[in-house]
């Protein structure tokens, strides 16, 4: 039984999207995946349509109308992981920024050491990233502090977006009240696990910036994430 699922979210990655499909079913642990695409102009989903036919039974593919967000994209998701028998639900970019092989790493630190969230870290082993100008390093790695500062958690790399989720917590947290959608979505996940107590660990990655296809990087996106952080943490108290 494949206990795992990886979920993509794509806007635009027709580039990358037969690559990064490949090296997950590539990997020695077996792994399904789900992407989650908002009607890319470019095709994505009708490539990843033509993958199912060589992949029928281990990729699957939830078309949305329109642009929505990064954190509408993992929640439809994860419900639709929720509705099949998946333990292990991770998440993963489209783009290589994130190396498949460290699927292998995250799903050993849930299924065998007990984890219920494992994180892929550029910033336990110093700052491992590659291709970033170092105005974008800064403001990542300072964005960090912020919210570690801010909401009392201790976990190094809080805007990380490559995590793997034991079944149970998506299933204890209100994904319906899961309010972000850039990278102040990942900080809620984070911060909503921690104060459920969840064991929550960091596995040291190499985060490698995206070779093909555009970032989608904003400034709305930042904003959201710097306000959003005291906002959750003034809801949590009033709790």
């Amino acid at each position: 039984m494949v206990r795992g699922i990886v979920v993509i979210p794509t806007y635009n990655e027709i580039e990358n999207i037969e690559s990064i499909i490949r090296a997950v079913f590539s990997q020695s642990i077996v792994f399904h995946i789900l992407v989650v695409d908002d009607n890319s102009p470019d095709l994505t989903a009708f490539k990843v349509k033509e993958l199912q036919k060589e992949f029928s039974d281990q990729l699957f593919l939830l078309s949305r109308k329109e642009k929505s967000g990064l954190g509408t994209a993992y929640i439809n998701g994860f419900k639709w992981c929720l509705e099949k028998d998946y333990q292990y639900i991770f998440e993963m970019d489209a783009d290589f920024s994130h190396d498949p092989k460290d699927l292998i790493k995250l799903y050993e630190e849930c299924h065998i050491h007990g984890a219920d969230v494992a994180i892929g870290s550029r910033y336990i082993k110093g700052v491992n990233v590659v291709n970033w100008p170092l105005s974008r390093v800064i403001l990542s790695y300072c964005a960090s502090i912020y919210v570690r500062v801010i909401t009392g958690m201790k976990i190094r790399d809080t805007t990380a977006g490559f995590i793997c989720y034991k079944r149970k917590v998506l299933e204890v947290l209100d994904l319906d009240a899961i309010k972000f959608v850039g990278y102040a979505f990942q900080i809620e996940m984070k911060f909503k696990s921690y104060l459920k107590k969840f064991k929550i660990v960091e596995v040291p990655v190499i985060f490698t910036d995206r070779v093909k296809g555009e970032s989608k990087l904003s400034s709305g996106i930042i904003s959201e994430a710097v306000f959003g952080v005291i906002s959750l943490k003034l809801k949590s108290l009033f709790k």
